[in-house]
């Protein structure tokens, strides 16, 4: 594997262990708690980290 391609790798893998600690804090108390406006920014975020990690997936996977 070229030193690239694990760099991508060592990303998706990073992207994927962050989006698995936000995806359930978005159901929490404390999100709950938080105002409507932070809340919907970060279900935007957690939207967006899955498509960039879909994406990564993608590369990964037309890796030769």
């Amino acid at each position: 594997m070229k030193p690239h391609q694990q760099r991508v790798i060592d990303e998706k893998a990073d992207l994927d262990a962050k989006l698995a600690n936000l995806t359930p804090f978005l159901s929490s108390d404390t999100c709950h708690g938080l105002p409507f406006a932070e809340r919907s920014r970060l279900k935007q975020q957690s939207e967006v980290m899955a498509e960039y990690s879909r994406i990564l997936g993608e590369r990964i996977a037309a890796f030769d």
